[in-house]
């Protein structure tokens, strides 16, 4: 799960990359928490979209499939 926090150092060590530079420990901060974020996102609208239901016209309610 991400924080709030976390999003601030995302957007910390972004504005530090952009105006001196990062440090190797700090990049890999950068990459970790990144990778975080992409996959708590990723997370939420997977969850989001098993939620979905669709009401057709002749008033049938099915859940959003998979295309797989």
């Amino acid at each position: 799960m991400i924080t709030e926090k976390d999003i601030q150092r995302i957007n910390e060590l972004h504005h530090k990359s952009k105006n001196e530079g990062l440090t190797d420990a700090e990049k890999e901060e950068q990459q970790t928490l990144r990778k975080a974020y992409i996959e708590a996102m990723r997370s939420h609208v997977r969850n989001h979209l098993d939620n979905i239901i669709i009401q057709r016209p002749d008033g049938s309610r099915e859940k959003l499939r998979k295309n797989e």
